[in-house]
Protein backbone atom coordinates (compact mmCIF):
# COMPACT_ATOMS: atom_id res chain seq x y z
CA UNK A 1 0.00 0.00 0.00
CA UNK A 2 1.19 3.51 -0.84
CA UNK A 3 0.72 5.54 2.32
CA UNK A 4 2.00 8.88 1.03
CA UNK A 5 2.57 10.19 -2.49
CA UNK A 6 4.39 13.41 -3.34
CA UNK A 7 4.89 15.14 -6.67
CA UNK A 8 6.67 18.35 -7.61
CA UNK A 9 6.79 20.31 -10.87
CA UNK A 10 4.50 18.00 -12.87
CA UNK A 11 1.91 19.77 -15.03
CA UNK A 12 -0.31 21.78 -12.65
CA UNK A 13 1.11 19.98 -9.58
CA UNK A 14 3.80 22.31 -8.29
CA UNK A 15 4.13 20.76 -4.83
CA UNK A 16 1.51 18.23 -3.69
CA UNK A 17 1.64 15.60 -0.94
CA UNK A 18 -1.27 13.34 -0.04
CA UNK A 19 -1.78 10.63 2.56
CA UNK A 20 -3.71 7.77 0.95
CA UNK A 21 -6.13 5.16 2.24
CA UNK A 22 -7.37 2.05 0.46
CA UNK A 23 -10.23 3.82 -1.36
CA UNK A 24 -9.40 7.39 -2.37
CA UNK A 25 -11.90 9.65 -4.12
CA UNK A 26 -10.92 12.97 -5.71
CA UNK A 27 -13.67 15.44 -6.57
CA UNK A 28 -13.30 18.84 -8.16
CA UNK A 29 -14.19 20.97 -11.13
CA UNK A 30 -13.11 20.24 -14.70
CA UNK A 31 -9.51 21.26 -15.26
CA UNK A 32 -8.64 21.30 -11.56
CA UNK A 33 -5.88 18.70 -11.97
CA UNK A 34 -7.50 15.42 -10.86
CA UNK A 35 -6.29 13.49 -13.92
CA UNK A 36 -2.85 15.11 -13.62
CA UNK A 37 -2.54 13.60 -10.16
CA UNK A 38 -3.39 10.11 -11.44
CA UNK A 39 -0.93 10.48 -14.32
CA UNK A 40 1.84 11.70 -12.03
CA UNK A 41 1.66 8.36 -10.25
CA UNK A 42 1.68 6.72 -13.70
CA UNK A 43 5.01 8.41 -14.56
CA UNK A 44 6.44 7.21 -11.25
CA UNK A 45 5.21 3.69 -12.02
CA UNK A 46 7.13 3.74 -15.31
CA UNK A 47 10.23 4.96 -13.46
CA UNK A 48 9.91 2.12 -10.93
CA UNK A 49 9.70 -0.29 -13.88
CA UNK A 50 13.02 1.01 -15.21
CA UNK A 51 12.17 3.07 -18.31
CA UNK A 52 10.22 6.28 -18.90
CA UNK A 53 9.41 6.47 -22.60
CA UNK A 54 6.21 7.50 -24.45
CA UNK A 55 5.40 3.80 -24.99
CA UNK A 56 5.98 2.89 -21.33
CA UNK A 57 3.92 5.87 -20.15
CA UNK A 58 1.05 4.73 -22.35
CA UNK A 59 1.22 1.27 -20.74
CA UNK A 60 0.52 2.93 -17.38
CA UNK A 61 -2.37 5.02 -18.71
CA UNK A 62 -0.54 8.34 -19.08
CA UNK A 63 -1.82 10.37 -22.01
CA UNK A 64 0.81 11.14 -24.70
CA UNK A 65 2.11 14.69 -24.67
CA UNK A 66 5.04 16.88 -25.59
CA UNK A 67 7.81 16.72 -22.96
CA UNK A 68 7.60 20.44 -22.22
CA UNK A 69 3.93 20.05 -21.30
CA UNK A 70 4.76 17.58 -18.52
CA UNK A 71 6.71 20.23 -16.60
CA UNK A 72 4.98 22.74 -14.35
CA UNK A 73 5.31 26.19 -15.91
CA UNK A 74 3.53 29.24 -14.54
CA UNK A 75 3.74 32.97 -15.19
CA UNK A 76 6.40 34.72 -13.15
CA UNK A 77 7.73 31.50 -11.65
CA UNK A 78 10.98 29.69 -12.31
CA UNK A 79 10.53 26.39 -14.13
CA UNK A 80 12.26 23.54 -12.35
CA UNK A 81 14.42 21.44 -14.70
CA UNK A 82 13.54 18.31 -12.73
CA UNK A 83 10.21 16.57 -12.06
CA UNK A 84 10.24 14.80 -8.69
CA UNK A 85 8.11 11.99 -7.30
CA UNK A 86 8.06 10.16 -3.98
CA UNK A 87 6.11 7.26 -2.46
CA UNK A 88 6.24 5.68 0.98
CA UNK A 89 4.72 2.46 2.26
CA UNK A 90 5.56 -0.61 4.36
CA UNK A 91 8.33 1.34 6.10
CA UNK A 92 10.03 2.03 2.76
CA UNK A 93 10.46 5.11 0.60
CA UNK A 94 11.16 5.48 -3.12
CA UNK A 95 12.06 8.85 -4.63
CA UNK A 96 12.97 9.71 -8.19
CA UNK A 97 13.83 12.87 -10.11
CA UNK A 98 13.44 12.89 -13.89
CA UNK A 99 14.42 15.09 -16.83
CA UNK A 100 12.02 15.11 -19.78
CA UNK A 101 13.81 15.31 -23.19
CA UNK A 102 12.62 18.73 -24.42
CA UNK A 103 14.21 18.52 -27.87
CA UNK A 104 13.41 14.82 -28.56
CA UNK A 105 9.75 14.00 -27.84
CA UNK A 106 10.19 10.28 -28.53
CA UNK A 107 13.35 9.81 -26.46
CA UNK A 108 13.61 8.26 -23.01
CA UNK A 109 13.37 10.46 -19.96
CA UNK A 110 16.62 10.65 -17.97
CA UNK A 111 16.99 9.65 -14.35
CA UNK A 112 18.54 12.52 -12.41
CA UNK A 113 18.18 11.24 -8.84
CA UNK A 114 16.88 7.97 -7.40
CA UNK A 115 16.68 6.73 -3.82
CA UNK A 116 15.21 3.61 -2.22
CA UNK A 117 15.31 3.31 1.56
CA UNK A 118 14.11 0.86 4.17
CA UNK A 119 13.70 2.83 7.37
CA UNK A 120 16.96 4.76 7.62
CA UNK A 121 18.93 2.26 5.53
CA UNK A 122 19.68 3.23 1.93
CA UNK A 123 19.16 0.32 -0.45
CA UNK A 124 20.11 2.23 -3.60
CA UNK A 125 20.85 5.77 -4.66
CA UNK A 126 22.05 7.88 -7.55
CA UNK A 127 22.50 11.56 -8.25
CA UNK A 128 24.10 13.81 -10.83
CA UNK A 129 27.04 14.20 -8.41
CA UNK A 130 27.77 10.46 -8.47
CA UNK A 131 31.12 9.39 -9.91
CA UNK A 132 29.59 6.14 -11.23
CA UNK A 133 28.87 6.07 -14.94
CA UNK A 134 25.26 4.90 -14.87
CA UNK A 135 22.93 4.73 -17.83
CA UNK A 136 20.76 7.85 -17.33
CA UNK A 137 17.85 6.26 -19.19
CA UNK A 138 17.59 3.15 -16.98
CA UNK A 139 16.21 3.06 -13.45
CA UNK A 140 18.01 1.29 -10.62
CA UNK A 141 14.92 0.21 -8.66
CA UNK A 142 13.83 -2.28 -11.31
CA UNK A 143 17.31 -3.84 -11.27
CA UNK A 144 17.39 -3.93 -7.47
CA UNK A 145 14.41 -6.29 -7.44
CA UNK A 146 16.75 -9.08 -8.56
CA UNK A 147 18.59 -8.80 -5.24
CA UNK A 148 15.58 -8.33 -2.95
CA UNK A 149 13.51 -11.14 -1.47
CA UNK A 150 10.03 -11.04 -3.08
CA UNK A 151 8.39 -10.69 0.34
CA UNK A 152 10.61 -7.82 1.49
CA UNK A 153 8.89 -4.45 2.10
CA UNK A 154 11.08 -2.71 -0.49
CA UNK A 155 10.25 -5.29 -3.18
CA UNK A 156 6.54 -5.02 -2.40
CA UNK A 157 6.67 -1.21 -2.69
CA UNK A 158 8.39 -1.28 -6.09
CA UNK A 159 6.16 -4.06 -7.44
CA UNK A 160 3.06 -2.20 -6.26
CA UNK A 161 4.19 0.92 -8.11
CA UNK A 162 5.02 -1.11 -11.22
CA UNK A 163 1.51 -2.60 -11.27
CA UNK A 164 -0.20 0.80 -11.36
CA UNK A 165 -2.28 1.99 -14.28
CA UNK A 166 -4.82 4.74 -14.97
CA UNK A 167 -8.01 3.09 -16.25
CA UNK A 168 -10.33 5.15 -18.44
CA UNK A 169 -13.03 2.73 -19.62
CA UNK A 170 -14.92 3.68 -22.77
CA UNK A 171 -18.24 2.33 -23.97
CA UNK A 172 -16.98 1.01 -27.32
CA UNK A 173 -14.12 -0.86 -25.63
CA UNK A 174 -16.43 -2.33 -22.99
CA UNK A 175 -18.81 -3.47 -25.74
CA UNK A 176 -15.86 -5.05 -27.55
CA UNK A 177 -16.42 -3.18 -30.81
CA UNK A 178 -13.00 -1.50 -30.61
CA UNK A 179 -9.72 -3.23 -29.71
CA UNK A 180 -8.17 -1.96 -26.48
CA UNK A 181 -4.84 -0.26 -27.31
CA UNK A 182 -3.56 -0.94 -23.79
CA UNK A 183 -4.27 -4.60 -23.14
CA UNK A 184 -3.69 -5.88 -19.61
CA UNK A 185 -4.63 -8.84 -17.48
CA UNK A 186 -7.40 -9.25 -16.50
CA UNK A 187 -8.82 -6.17 -18.29
CA UNK A 188 -7.43 -3.41 -20.51
CA UNK A 189 -7.00 0.20 -19.45
CA UNK A 190 -9.93 1.17 -21.69
CA UNK A 191 -12.09 -1.76 -20.58
CA UNK A 192 -11.18 -4.24 -23.32
CA UNK A 193 -11.65 -7.92 -22.49
CA UNK A 194 -14.56 -7.32 -20.10
CA UNK A 195 -16.48 -10.56 -20.96
CA UNK A 196 -13.53 -12.87 -20.21
CA UNK A 197 -12.53 -10.84 -17.15
CA UNK A 198 -16.03 -11.00 -15.67
CA UNK A 199 -16.36 -14.71 -16.45
CA UNK A 200 -13.10 -15.53 -14.69
CA UNK A 201 -14.11 -13.30 -11.76
CA UNK A 202 -17.27 -15.34 -11.21
CA UNK A 203 -15.27 -18.58 -11.35
CA UNK A 204 -12.84 -17.20 -8.78
CA UNK A 205 -15.63 -16.11 -6.42
CA UNK A 206 -17.21 -19.58 -6.54
CA UNK A 207 -13.84 -21.31 -6.04
CA UNK A 208 -12.97 -19.14 -3.03
CA UNK A 209 -16.42 -19.81 -1.56
CA UNK A 210 -16.01 -23.58 -1.98
CA UNK A 211 -12.67 -23.35 -0.20
CA UNK A 212 -14.41 -21.55 2.70
CA UNK A 213 -12.00 -18.61 2.53
CA UNK A 214 -14.57 -15.86 1.95
CA UNK A 215 -13.85 -13.04 4.44
CA UNK A 216 -17.17 -11.22 4.02
CA UNK A 217 -20.77 -12.08 3.05
CA UNK A 218 -20.47 -9.40 0.36
CA UNK A 219 -17.84 -11.56 -1.38
CA UNK A 220 -19.92 -14.75 -1.39
CA UNK A 221 -21.39 -15.72 -4.78
CA UNK A 222 -24.93 -14.89 -3.68
CA UNK A 223 -23.86 -11.66 -1.99
CA UNK A 224 -22.08 -10.47 -5.12
CA UNK A 225 -25.01 -11.56 -7.27
CA UNK A 226 -27.44 -9.64 -5.06
CA UNK A 227 -25.36 -6.47 -5.39
CA UNK A 228 -25.12 -6.79 -9.17
CA UNK A 229 -28.83 -7.62 -9.51
CA UNK A 230 -29.72 -4.49 -7.56
CA UNK A 231 -27.60 -2.28 -9.82
CA UNK A 232 -28.55 -4.02 -13.09
CA UNK A 233 -32.21 -4.26 -12.15
CA UNK A 234 -33.61 -4.57 -15.69
CA UNK A 235 -31.83 -7.92 -16.25
CA UNK A 236 -32.81 -11.18 -14.59
CA UNK A 237 -29.74 -13.01 -15.89
CA UNK A 238 -26.38 -12.35 -17.51
CA UNK A 239 -23.66 -14.65 -18.81
CA UNK A 240 -20.67 -14.87 -21.15
CA UNK A 241 -20.75 -16.77 -24.44
CA UNK A 242 -18.53 -17.25 -27.47
CA UNK A 243 -19.39 -14.72 -30.14
CA UNK A 244 -20.59 -17.38 -32.64
CA UNK A 245 -23.25 -18.45 -30.13
CA UNK A 246 -24.49 -14.92 -29.42
CA UNK A 247 -27.35 -13.01 -31.13
CA UNK A 248 -25.03 -10.45 -32.70
CA UNK A 249 -25.24 -9.07 -36.24
CA UNK A 250 -22.32 -10.24 -38.43
CA UNK A 251 -21.53 -6.62 -39.28
CA UNK A 252 -20.73 -5.80 -35.63
CA UNK A 253 -17.03 -6.16 -34.76
CA UNK A 254 -16.55 -8.11 -31.57
CA UNK A 255 -14.11 -9.86 -29.27
CA UNK A 256 -13.91 -13.65 -28.96
CA UNK A 257 -16.46 -13.64 -26.12
CA UNK A 258 -19.48 -11.43 -25.49
CA UNK A 259 -21.69 -10.59 -22.53
CA UNK A 260 -25.32 -11.69 -22.70
CA UNK A 261 -28.15 -10.07 -20.71
CA UNK A 262 -31.73 -11.29 -20.46
CA UNK A 263 -34.15 -8.37 -20.19
CA UNK A 264 -36.87 -9.22 -17.65
CA UNK A 265 -39.43 -6.98 -19.40
CA UNK A 266 -39.09 -8.23 -22.97
CA UNK A 267 -40.91 -11.13 -24.61
CA UNK A 268 -39.41 -14.56 -24.02
CA UNK A 269 -37.00 -15.82 -26.70
CA UNK A 270 -36.56 -12.21 -27.85
CA UNK A 271 -35.15 -10.78 -24.67
CA UNK A 272 -31.46 -11.72 -24.99
CA UNK A 273 -29.16 -8.74 -25.50
CA UNK A 274 -25.42 -8.72 -26.04
CA UNK A 275 -23.04 -6.21 -24.52
CA UNK A 276 -23.32 -4.36 -27.82
CA UNK A 277 -27.06 -3.77 -27.31
CA UNK A 278 -27.21 -3.48 -23.51
CA UNK A 279 -27.15 -0.35 -21.35
CA UNK A 280 -23.65 1.06 -20.96
CA UNK A 281 -24.35 1.50 -17.25
CA UNK A 282 -24.43 -2.29 -16.81
CA UNK A 283 -21.05 -2.59 -18.51
CA UNK A 284 -19.49 0.02 -16.22
CA UNK A 285 -20.89 -1.78 -13.16
CA UNK A 286 -19.29 -5.07 -14.26
CA UNK A 287 -16.02 -3.30 -15.08
CA UNK A 288 -15.82 -1.85 -11.56
CA UNK A 289 -16.61 -5.24 -10.03
CA UNK A 290 -13.65 -6.71 -11.93
CA UNK A 291 -11.34 -3.93 -10.74
CA UNK A 292 -12.34 -4.39 -7.10
CA UNK A 293 -12.60 -8.18 -6.90
CA UNK A 294 -10.61 -9.94 -9.61
CA UNK A 295 -7.52 -11.70 -8.18
CA UNK A 296 -5.38 -10.52 -11.13
CA UNK A 297 -6.43 -6.87 -10.89
CA UNK A 298 -3.48 -4.66 -9.87
CA UNK A 299 -2.99 -3.94 -6.17
CA UNK A 300 -2.74 -0.22 -7.02
CA UNK A 301 -4.93 1.31 -9.72
CA UNK A 302 -6.80 4.47 -10.66
CA UNK A 303 -10.14 4.85 -12.42
CA UNK A 304 -10.55 8.25 -14.05
CA UNK A 305 -14.14 9.54 -14.19
CA UNK A 306 -15.41 6.59 -12.17
CA UNK A 307 -19.02 7.82 -12.46
CA UNK A 308 -18.97 7.87 -16.27
CA UNK A 309 -22.16 6.55 -17.89
CA UNK A 310 -23.98 6.11 -14.57
CA UNK A 311 -27.21 7.56 -13.24
CA UNK A 312 -26.40 9.56 -10.04
CA UNK A 313 -28.22 7.13 -7.74
CA UNK A 314 -26.58 4.16 -9.44
CA UNK A 315 -23.21 5.88 -9.04
CA UNK A 316 -23.87 6.26 -5.31
CA UNK A 317 -24.81 2.59 -4.91
CA UNK A 318 -21.82 1.45 -6.96
CA UNK A 319 -19.50 3.50 -4.75
CA UNK A 320 -20.97 1.80 -1.66
CA UNK A 321 -20.25 -1.58 -3.24
CA UNK A 322 -16.76 -0.58 -4.38
CA UNK A 323 -15.86 0.40 -0.81
CA UNK A 324 -17.34 -2.81 0.63
CA UNK A 325 -15.66 -5.02 -1.96
CA UNK A 326 -12.25 -3.34 -1.71
CA UNK A 327 -12.13 -3.24 2.08
CA UNK A 328 -13.24 -6.88 2.37
CA UNK A 329 -10.87 -8.23 -0.29
CA UNK A 330 -8.40 -10.62 1.39
CA UNK A 331 -5.33 -9.15 -0.34
CA UNK A 332 -4.62 -5.46 0.13
CA UNK A 333 -5.99 -3.44 -2.79
CA UNK A 334 -5.78 0.34 -3.27
CA UNK A 335 -7.92 2.44 -5.60
CA UNK A 336 -7.79 6.09 -6.66
CA UNK A 337 -11.02 7.37 -8.22
CA UNK A 338 -11.96 10.73 -9.73
CA UNK A 339 -15.54 11.95 -10.00
CA UNK A 340 -17.68 14.99 -10.78
CA UNK A 341 -20.87 13.47 -9.39
CA UNK A 342 -21.84 14.75 -5.91
CA UNK A 343 -23.98 11.68 -5.15
CA UNK A 344 -20.87 9.49 -5.34
CA UNK A 345 -19.84 11.05 -2.02
CA UNK A 346 -22.96 9.72 -0.31
CA UNK A 347 -21.69 6.19 -0.93
CA UNK A 348 -18.46 6.78 1.03
CA UNK A 349 -18.17 5.45 4.61
CA UNK A 350 -15.85 8.25 5.69
CA UNK A 351 -15.98 7.18 9.33
CA UNK A 352 -13.68 4.35 8.19
CA UNK A 353 -10.16 5.81 8.00
CA UNK A 354 -9.31 3.49 5.11
CA UNK A 355 -11.68 5.54 2.90
CA UNK A 356 -10.47 9.04 2.01
CA UNK A 357 -12.10 11.96 0.21
CA UNK A 358 -10.10 14.82 -1.32
CA UNK A 359 -11.23 18.09 -2.89
CA UNK A 360 -9.14 19.31 -5.83
CA UNK A 361 -8.87 23.01 -6.75
CA UNK A 362 -6.69 25.49 -8.59
CA UNK A 363 -5.14 28.26 -6.47
CA UNK A 364 -5.07 31.92 -7.45
CA UNK A 365 -1.76 31.16 -9.20
CA UNK A 366 -3.22 28.18 -11.05
CA UNK A 367 -1.47 25.53 -8.94
CA UNK A 368 -3.46 22.38 -8.18
CA UNK A 369 -4.23 21.95 -4.49
CA UNK A 370 -5.42 18.66 -3.00
CA UNK A 371 -7.06 18.81 0.42
CA UNK A 372 -8.41 15.91 2.50
CA UNK A 373 -11.95 16.17 3.83
CA UNK A 374 -11.78 15.64 7.58
CA UNK A 375 -14.93 14.75 9.49
CA UNK A 376 -14.49 17.29 12.27
CA UNK A 377 -17.08 18.10 14.94
CA UNK A 378 -18.76 20.70 12.71
CA UNK A 379 -19.29 18.28 9.82
CA UNK A 380 -20.37 15.49 12.16
CA UNK A 381 -22.98 17.77 13.70
CA UNK A 382 -24.28 18.78 10.26
CA UNK A 383 -24.40 15.11 9.25
CA UNK A 384 -26.40 14.29 12.38
CA UNK A 385 -28.81 17.07 11.38
CA UNK A 386 -29.44 15.35 8.05
CA UNK A 387 -26.89 16.95 5.74
CA UNK A 388 -25.53 14.51 3.17
CA UNK A 389 -21.95 14.66 1.88
CA UNK A 390 -23.23 15.60 -1.57
CA UNK A 391 -25.17 18.55 -0.17
CA UNK A 392 -22.22 19.62 2.00
CA UNK A 393 -19.96 19.61 -1.06
CA UNK A 394 -22.33 21.47 -3.37
CA UNK A 395 -22.91 24.13 -0.70
CA UNK A 396 -19.17 24.60 -0.26
CA UNK A 397 -18.85 23.17 3.26
CA UNK A 398 -16.15 20.61 2.44
CA UNK A 399 -13.44 23.18 1.87
CA UNK A 400 -13.26 23.34 -1.91
CA UNK A 401 -13.52 21.45 -5.15
CA UNK A 402 -16.67 23.32 -6.22
CA UNK A 403 -16.46 25.08 -9.63
CA UNK A 404 -16.88 28.84 -9.45
CA UNK A 405 -19.53 29.49 -12.10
Amino acid sequence: MIERFTVRSFKSLVDVSIDLGLVNVFIGSNGSGKSNLLEALGVMAAAAAGKVTPARLKEHGVRPGLPQLFKASFKGARTSPEIRFGATGNGCSYEVGLFAPMDQPSASWRFHTELLTLGRRKLLGRSHHSQDRLDPESGLAALKLVELAPSSPAARLIKTLQSYGVYSPGTDFLRGTLPDPTSRSPIGLRGGGLPDAFSSLIRHVHMRWRQSSVPSPALEPQGLRDDLDEMIDWADDYAVRLVEKAPLAPSVPSERSVLLFRDRYMARKRNTLTGYDASEGALFVLFNAVMALHPLAPPLAAIDNADHGLNPRLARRLMECMCTWTLAFPEERQLLLTTHNPLVLDGLPLRDSRVRLFTVDRSSKGHTTVNPVVLDDRLRTMADEGWTLSRLWVMGHLGGGVPNV
